[in-house]
């Protein structure tokens, strides 16, 4: 269990004021920047029976070893529900109020190592509306010796009472250089392609078929042809995605349009910049702002039970319309 060099200073802070543990922390930052792996290191520093110096945990003592193992009777841990394999990936993950019972039953007993008890809830935003209402009977009056851990993306879709009931930390995302650093260590290929994508965010998860997927429509988006559309709304819709995937993709090529219609480098897709730079001179501004308008409109819906293969026909045809600047 470790935290990542981007946040030693957060991790120091934190120690610094051990003796002092609010009965609740939310930390707070961009997805994919290392925010669970600390809080999982600051929750096994919590339980653990003879901490190092810095207040980090041993990893050696008992507790240690049960949570390392995944099996501390001490440790709770709330997290959507995942699909199983190849099915449901079009569902908004959502962690439901039974969920949330269940654990509440257990915080209110005797903790087995008669120590502090730790509760994992991540990522906040994923609670129903009935789940963040039992959480927050709970943090309004917690029990003695239990620690809340709330990681979240995005702080402003949790409940306003329940971020007054927790001490806020922000954990910032890597420098530009820092996660290159790491991806080239892990021996990623194209590391800076795929770090201008997830802005970024370097503990993206691998997805080779989406990544060509996704080059595939930029390559389409570039020169599009009607046929092609087609063909390709298809194959998107076979692969099982999410319309929010193509709503993200799609919307990150025309920030990069937008950005070259006002003479500014790409952001997402820094590879495209030419192809980027070429639809910008053919296209007008306030078309390019009204297409980007009917994509914030469908975002609500990107993981609705729509028609997701419709749903992309429409889009890239009203796309091609841009385009053509017709």
């Amino acid at each position: 269990m470790m935290i990542y060099p981007w946040h030693a200073s957060q991790w120091r802070q934190l120690a610094a004021h051990w003796q002092n543990q609010p009965n609740a922390w939310l930390f707070t930052g961009r997805e994919n920047t290392g925010k669970t792996a600390f809080a999982r290191f600051t929750a096994q520093a919590l339980l653990c029976e003879t901490p190092a110096a810095g207040c980090e945990p041993c990893g050696s003592c008992a507790s240690c070893h049960l949570f390392l193992q995944g099996a501390h009777p001490d440790f709770y841990e709330l997290a959507p529900e995942m699909p199983e394999e190849g099915a449901g990936s079009r569902k908004l993950l959502q962690i439901k109020i039974d969920a949330v019972r269940g654990i509440v039953e257990q915080i209110y007993l005797t903790g087995v190592r008669g120590g502090r008890r730790v509760v994992l809830v991540h990522p906040a935003e994923a609670l129903n509306v009935q789940a963040a209402n039992g959480l927050l009977k709970v943090l309004e009056e917690p029990p003695p010796h239990v620690v809340f851990l709330l990681v979240t993306h995005n702080r402003d879709k949790l409940l306003p009472t329940i971020k007054s009931r927790c001490r806020q930390m922000l954990l910032p995302a890597p420098t530009r250089d820092e996660a290159l650093r790491y991806l080239e260590a892990q021996g990623v290929d194209d590391a800076a392609s795929l770090l201008a994508f997830h802005s970024g965010a370097p503990l993206f998860r691998p997805a080779p078929e989406a990544d060509e997927m996704r080059a595939e429509l930029i390559r389409l988006l570039a020169a599009p042809r009607l046929l092609a559309m087609l063909d390709y709304a298809a194959e998107f819709d076979k692969q099982k995605q999410p319309l929010a995937v193509f709503i993200d993709w799609l919307h990150k090529w025309l920030l990069d349009v937008a950005l070259a219609q006002q003479g500014m480098p790409p952001l997402y897709y820094p590879d495209f910049a030419a192809q980027s730079a070429q639809t910008a001179a053919k296209t007008d501004a306030g078309r390019l702002f009204a297409l980007t308008g009917r994509l914030n409109t469908l975002a609500p819906y990107g993981y609705h039970t729509l028609s997701v293969k419709m749903q992309v026909e429409a889009l890239l045809a009203d796309y091609l319309e841009f385009w053509q600047n017709k």
